[in-house]
This record gives structure tokens, sequence and C-alpha cells, in this order.
């Protein structure tokens, strides 16, 4: 039996790690695979499908990468059983399964376009065609695969800290439509790109670290001026912590009437999920300010042990408050009050962004220039920084991280400097 062939008959008898079939390229391969018997135009059309994804997806010079981070990502029972620390109670059967799968992925990956025109093609059919063909290098597979050995230990520690499926694949997510959906392009702020606010990132990051280990921890309120770097550091935690078990997934405001959805959906995965609301405000109208208390504390949808809410606002509140609204008409006035005010309680822990005085600004400022190598004179940095600032209404840690870039894309005097150096 030629290699092709073979290629494609380990493809069709894959079973636990069938899921990879679903996966775009390699479904491209498995129809290239498949195309012994077919016209010479309808296998071509099949290679340059195959090819073409290859390249589009960046495996050009590894197909074995491409292969084995696709089963990788798979869910399956394996994964799902090792994202539980369940795989001693698998069959020896599965286990076995996926054994065999692993060692027939890693020989599919090793085809090649020689292989293929070797074995379905000939000169009469292909004349100097076969010389310009797209072709691609098989590369190696991904460590948890190429020591077939150990794989299955491999994959199992890789699933017990990264999860299985989209929550390996991926750190951010978004509720839509009733479903978490993967963020394919997160942000990618770091901590050390966020300048200031050195005691309040420390309370929230402290917080997270204590959730990551398993402590009893608070919701988290970040409340304060526009431009704080409230979501900016909610992100940066993300980043720094999603490779200990960290997921986010943000949740609309309009959304949280379905938040028992979303829990029961993450309820069993074994990692740590923030649900971030971001820009959280109501007006005295908004009555879905009680679907946030119920999910914050007293519904009967509890709050499973491996999710966290956390919420930005710019009110500390929450709640839209007129002075017509404490001289109202309301027989029981104080009630009422009390009613607004109840919802931010139910943050265990409320961090405050202020906005930051001309010192403080002009420090973030500096500190930025200095981690993007701006080398300019320093008084010359400060009037600039802070005529910016005058000019956009305010001073901010966004606005400083605005006029740095105006810096580094030589659109002020001193960038232009700077450029000139």
């Amino acid at each position: 039996m030629n290699k092709t062939k073979e290629a494609a008959m380990l493809m069709s008898s894959l079973s636990v790690y069938r899921g990879i079939m679903n996966r775009t390229v390699p479904a491209a391969l498995y129809r290239l695979l498949c195309s012994e018997k077919k016209p010479v135009h309808d296998l071509l059309r099949a290679w340059g499908d195959f090819a073409g994804l290859l390249y589009e997806r960046g495996y050009a010079d590894s197909l074995a990468e491409c292969l084995t981070e696709a089963a990788l990502f798979d869910e399956n029972a394996f994964s799902e059983a090792a994202a539980a620390g369940n795989v001693d109670e698998l069959k020896s059967n599965v286990l076995d399964a996926a054994k065999r799968d692993i060692r027939a992925i890693n020989k599919i990956s090793k085809i090649t376009a020689e292989d293929i025109i070797s074995d379905y093609l000939s000169d009469e059919d292909l004349g100097s065609v076969a010389a310009v063909l797209p072709r691609w290098e098989t590369g190696k597979p991904i460590i948890q695969f190429a020591d077939e050995e150990n794989s299955l230990k491999l994959i199992a520690d890789y699933h017990r800290v990264n999860g299985c499926g989209m929550f390996a694949r991926f750190r951010a997510f978004i509720w839509r439509n009733e479903s978490i959906e993967p963020v394919a392009f997160p942000d990618t702020i770091r901590m050390e790109e966020l300048k200031g606010y050195e005691l309040q990132r420390g309370i929230v990051e402290d917080n997270t670290v204590a959730f990551l280990k398993g402590t009893k921890c608070n919701n988290c309120l970040l409340y304060g001026d526009r431009g704080t770097g409230k979501s900016s550091t909610v992100k940066a935690i993300l980043n720094k912590y999603c490779h200990d078990g960290l997921r986010i997934v943000e949740m609309p405001k309009d959304r949280l009437g379905e938040f028992p959805l979303l829990v029961d959906k993450i309820a069993s995965i074994p990692l740590k999920f923030i649900i971030f609301i971001d820009d959280l405000s109501f007006s005295n109208e908004d009555k879905s300010y009680a679907q946030l208390k119920a999910v914050l504390e007293g519904g009967l949808a509890a709050r499973p042990d491996n999710t966290l809410i956390y919420a930005t606002s710019n009110r500390r509140h929450l709640i839209k408050e007129n002075f017509s609204d404490r001289d109202g008409d309301d027989l029981h006035r104080n009630d009422s009050i009390q009613e607004s005010l109840s919802l931010s309680d139910r943050f265990g822990l409320s961090v405050n962004f202020m906005k930051p005085d001309k010192a403080v600004y002009l420090e973030i400022v500096t500190g930025l220039a200095d981690e993007y190598g701006i080398n300019v004179d320093k008084a010359q940095l400060e009037v600039a920084a802070e005529r910016f600032a005058l000019e956009r209404g305010g001073r901010s840690p966004r606005c400083a991280r605005q006029f740095i870039a105006t810096v580094r894309a030589g659109l002020t005097d001193i960038g232009r400097k700077q450029k000139r150096r």
C-alpha cells in the first residue's frame, strides 16, 4: 500500500481524535488524500485548496505542527477527562484508542507533496505541471505529540492546566447569543505597560492570585474617573495569569439575566473564570440592576467557586442619582436611596482609580517614555505632555499613553527630534 492511501485510511479510522476532521486544514488534507480515482483536475483542485489553506494558516513549513496542534485543541473523551483530572477513570480501550490516534496523526503529518505525486499522478497526467505544484514542509509535531511513548501523559498534563477545546486555545471570550464565543485577538496589554496606580492594581492582582489558589475571594468593582486604566488592569491580569488557568468572559450589561446560563456552561470546567462587565452603570429607570444584585448575592443561581465577577464603572454607586431623587414624592425616601446604593455594596472589593494630579500624570508619562526608549529632554517632554492633556480636557493614564503614541509616531516636535536621532 502506498503512503498516500495509507494516510487516507488512517484519517478515516480516527476515533478519539476524530474531531480534527472538522477543522479546515485537516479536512482539506483528507479530501486530497482521497482523490486517487478522481479526474486529475479535481485532484489538482483539492491540492490547491489544501496548500492554500495551509499557507493561509501559517503552517507552510510545518504540516506536523498544524495537525498535532489541531489534535491538542480537540475536545474529546480523553481531553475532557484529562482537564477534569479523571484520566484514571477512562476505560483501557479508550486510552488505547487515544494512543493509536496519536501515532496515526504523527504518521499522517509526514506525508509530502512528492509522496502524493509519486502515488497518485504520473508524468503523463501532469507533464511540466508537476514541477510547479505548491509544496509544503512536514516539519515537527508539537512537544506533546513528539514523544509517542509519553504523549498521553504530556497531553493530560497540558489539559489539566489549560483545559480543553476552545478554553485551551483561547483565553478571552464574550457572551453572545446565549453562548460563549472566543475572542481571536484579545488586547495584549501587559502589567509592565501600565504606569501608576500600583496600589490599586496590586489589590486586584492579589485578589486574583488568591482566587487562582482556590481561596474564597471577593467580586471586585473597579471604579473611578475615565481613562485611569480600570479595564486595562483586568485585561493585563488576564494576560499575566492565563497560563495559570485564568480565563475571562465578557458579559454585556443587557445580558445579565442570562448569567445562570453562562455559569451552567463553565461550572464544571477545571479553570478559573472572571466574568467581566465593563463600563457598568444604570439609570434610575433601568431595573436591570436588580438582575446584577441577584447575580452578586441573593439569587437562587449561586455563583460557582470557579467564577468571580469583575466590573468597571465611572460611578461608585453605579446608579445615576439626581437631587430630585432625594427630594421626590416617594413616601419611603430613605428606602429608595438605600436601594440605589445597595448594588455597589454587594461587591466585596471596591477599588478606586482617581484622576491623577499633575505630578502623577507626568510620572506616568516619563515612565512610559523610559519603557519605549524615548530619549528626549525631560523638561521638554513634560511641557509637551501637559499641553497635550489640556487640549484633551484633562490628565489620565489613557491621555499619557496617547501622548507617548504621538511622540513615537513623530507627530510632535519632540517626536520628530527623536526620530532624527
